[in-house]
């Protein structure tokens, strides 16, 4: 089958951490009115789409993640009026919003989950997962963020555990209760009402259970996602949701999908089956960590060779059914340039812009993370104390109550933590990168001081900044770099990524040098054309006039249209 054409096929999304964006209230946090502010700025981008993370009430021991009020906005953030605005500022500028939904867990300071662990006959009891003490120790989970890595909590209250994949202050809800299922719904249903497009949402694969919680064979981290992304009624419940809310709206949902492997992606995708339009796989977050590992890096980082056949392969999934999503970096990972690319001072402009050339050439909805559009890089705290997430602290915690190294730890983390995404927005080189007046709740990464801000970049001609404007605007010109066919050139070469890109009598060639040296590539004699023209290229041309031959600069990226 073809792929049926949408908006949000064809948009480009720019993820917001509204806590790390703007300041206007000078508290050192990022706020709704932050967001207002710079809507100007967000819309010259050439980005269609805002991700929007979670502005819930919340007690923040997990950045918002731990929602206490789905129906109200954090106090830090704003107001409803707040919000409210900012929505219609969006639609007046012709973006679309989609916010975080977070529903495999809540707070424990949520009203449901207080009145569920006040009695074991509590109207609420049921909305969450309880194993009574009187039955032993509950079954092996493993936990995202538990300083003992245990996904069970004792409460003293009524005496039993309750479930927690994340944070003790997470609790997962119940989704095998239909009234917990409503309570979802009908939520979701307030947000569309006001008029966002959709939703992320958070860990979906995780909402199902085997509420009789058996004994699992698992060992490592991995293999517990795994299992967790495979419940019993996992496509029940998200063929419900989508009849229930997402199919009564002109909306799409993205789910964040770990444990999800590529055989099973259409079953979450594929458009008959009616669950979830696209979601983001891991097999590319887990290329450059350990074995087995979900947050520590791996010696010798990453291969080309492996990028692209994860690429490739994901591509091939949804050639024919179902829609991929693009992304190397968001709120949860390391900076993309630092990651993927070389942030030195002399690759670092090149590689960031290669890393938009790709994004923005590939099948898939593009999804960019704020500060991407200028190139901001990993701030690599050395001190535990320079870090504020629960996932870090926690696993130093670990590691320290175990005996462990302590110093390897807090070398992988300067690179591998997800505090390296989550450092203020750099606007401009005043104080604090012109994020807040104040002291802000996270330090600012000090290359804002050497170009790595809005203010210088909008002044310069060439900058990353001023890349990535035009290359939204070709992606938007040409309709075959978001539907056409894929195919990958020479995915042995270790150093240039090269692909087509076709869709009828339109054809693109895009070669991207994934490396520190000049690199001279050949296509093969299979692949025919007559001319090329040059459509754009983040570096000067050093050599393309012998026929098939191309010289390229270190992380050059060009994109050239072919003709018979």
């Amino acid at each position: 089958m073809s792929q049926t054409k949408t908006w949000w096929k064809e948009g480009i999304v720019y993820q917001i951490y509204p806590r790390s964006f703007n300041d206007t209230t000078g508290n050192g946090i990022g706020d709704l009115r932050g967001i207002i502010e710079k809507l100007d700025y967000i819309a010259s981008l050439g980005v269609t789409i805002i991700w929007l993370n979670p502005v819930y009430d919340s007690p923040n021991d997990d950045n918002g993640y731990d929602i206490r009020d789905y129906r109200k906005i954090m106090a830090e953030f704003g107001t409803m009026e707040d919000f409210d605005e900012l929505l219609s500022g969006m639609k007046e500028r012709g973006l679309r919003l989609i916010m975080d939904l977070v529903v495999n867990h809540c707070s424990d300071e949520h009203k449901w989950f207080k009145e569920s662990r006040s009695s074991r006959d509590n109207a609420y009891r049921d909305y969450f997962h309880w194993w009574p003490a009187e039955n032993g120790t509950p079954p092996n989970r493993w936990s995202y963020f538990d300083v003992e890595e245990n996904a069970w909590k004792y409460d003293e209250q009524t005496d039993a555990y309750y479930l927690h994949y994340f944070a003790v202050k997470q609790p997962d809800l119940k989704w095998e209760n239909p009234a917990v299922r409503k309570e979802v719904y009908d939520m979701m249903h307030f947000w569309f009402k006001k008029g966002v497009d959709g939703f992320r949402m958070d860990v979906i694969p995780f909402i199902s259970k085997d509420t009789s919680y058996p004994e699992i064979n698992a060992t490592e981290p991995h293999e517990y996602i795994a299992y967790y992304a495979n419940g019993p009624k996992v496509h029940e419940y998200l063929n419900e949701l989508n009849t229930e809310v997402i199919s009564k709206y002109d909306a799409f949902t993205v789910g964040e999908g770990p444990g999800i492997s590529i055989d099973q992606a259409l079953d979450f995708v594929h458009e008959d089956r009616k669950e979830m339009d696209m979601f983001f796989h891991f097999d590319l977050m887990s290329l450059d960590r350990a074995p087995g590992e979900v947050f520590k890096m791996r010696e010798g980082g990453y291969s080309l060779v492996e990028f692209k056949k994860v690429f490739s392969d994901w591509d091939a999934a949804f050639a024919k059914a179902g829609w991929g999503s693009l992304f190397l970096a968001n709120h949860d990972f390391p900076r993309s340039v630092s990651r993927w690319g070389n942030d030195s001072p002399e690759h670092w402009k090149n590689s960031a812009t290669l890393l938009h050339t790709f994004l923005l050439t590939m099948r898939g909805t593009p999804y960019f993370y704020q500060g991407d559009e200028i190139g901001m890089t990993n701030v690599c705290f050395t001190d535990i104390e320079d870090y504020k997430d629960i996932n870090t602290i926690n696993r130093y915690k670990t590691v320290q109550n175990r005996g462990g190294d302590l110093e390897a730890f807090m070398q992988s983390e300067q690179h591998a933590a997800r505090e390296n995404a989550r450092t203020p927005m750099q606007w401009d080189t005043s104080a604090n990168a012109g994020f807040t007046s104040a002291t802000p709740w996270i330090k600012v990464n000090p290359d804002y001081e050497n170009g790595v801000n809005v203010e210088a970049q909008l002044k310069t001609k060439h900058s990353v900044l001023s890349y990535f404007r035009e290359i939204t605007a070709l992606r938007k010109a040409h309709p075959a770099l978001v539907y056409g066919d894929y195919e990958c050139i020479r995915p042995e070469h270790d150093r240039v990524y090269c692909y087509t890109r076709t869709q009828e009598d339109q054809r693109f060639l895009i070669l991207l040098n994934f490396s520190d040296e000049v690199e001279r590539f050949s296509l093969p004699l299979s692949l025919s054309y007559n001319r090329k023209i040059k459509l754009i290229s983040n570096d000067k041309i050093l050599d393309d006039k012998t026929f098939k031959e191309f010289l390229l600069r270190p992380w050059q990226a060009i994109v050239y249209k072919l003709e018979n």
